[in-house]
């Protein structure tokens, strides 16, 4: 595949979401004297990241950074389980742990490998500009700019952030790889012109979810971002586009 840059989900395609922020949880939860299914609650927090998203871009929630808006979700699910005794300052704190995601275990040495080769890397995630950094910055991942959904003052899957992204990177759409595991996201940036890459990651959602098959029509399937950066680089096995 021929691109002169790639551009990558965060939350789930690089990190372990699930497992920071139920972390996060127990922690928080425990020095409260409160105890819950915190893995259940996690899994709440962010079942509703969606249907938000899409009633902002439905017209009816105005455009707020993703830490309100996690905010937002977290208040909701805290008093759907119960756990209202959590205070201000623990549920800021909450609220952080999405800035401090552990990397999935060939994410960093993938974009090292993608480093030696003329492709650009970029986030391009729904997290604020100060997050990605802050995030990306403690968990060891090099990219060669931070982009985010806040400079379009939208979230994907708008276009605009897709096209956007091209235009800061300069380069044509057809020439910028969006890579993700999330199918969504993956044919919202293919409806926006982007060549598209899945990554699988089974334990996004724990080891019992049940398996998400690529979108269709998707360029590339790599085993993960390693496999991505040699198949980039050319050094990998054939390219496994589906039909």
């Amino acid at each position: 595949m021929d691109v002169d840059a790639a551009v990558f989900d965060v939350f789930g395609t690089m990190t372990d979401w699930r497992s920071g922020v139920t972390d996060a949880l127990a922690e928080v939860g425990d020095r409260a004297g409160l105890q819950a299914d915190w893995p259940a609650v996690a899994d709440a927090w962010r079942r509703r990241y969606r249907p938000v998203l899409h009633r902002f871009l439905a017209g009816e929630l105005p455009w707020r950074p993703l830490d309100e808006l996690h905010r937002l979700m977290l208040d909701e699910v805290l008093a759907e389980h119960g756990l209202t005794a959590l205070g201000e300052a623990e549920r800021h704190r909450l609220v952080r742990a999405w800035h401090r995601l552990s990397p999935w275990p060939d994410a960093a040495p993938g974009l090292e490998l993608l480093h030696e080769t003329p492709v650009l890397t970029a986030t391009l995630s729904n997290g604020g500009v100060g997050l990605l950094t802050r995030l990306t910055k403690q968990a060891g991942l090099r990219f060669d700019c931070i982009l985010s959904a806040e400079l379009a003052t939208s979230y994907k899957p708008d276009p605009q952030v897709y096209r956007m992204a091209a235009e800061l990177l300069q380069v044509e759409p057809q020439r910028l790889l969006m890579v993700a595991c999330h199918p969504d996201d993956l044919e919202a940036a293919a409806g926006a012109g982007l060549r598209t890459a899945y990554i699988p990651r089974p334990l996004e959602w724990g080891p019992h979810a049940e398996p998400v098959d690529p979108p269709a029509g998707v360029d590339l399937i790599a085993d993960d971002v390693i496999d991505l950066a040699r198949r980039l680089a050319g050094t990998g096995t054939v390219n496994t586009p589906v039909s």
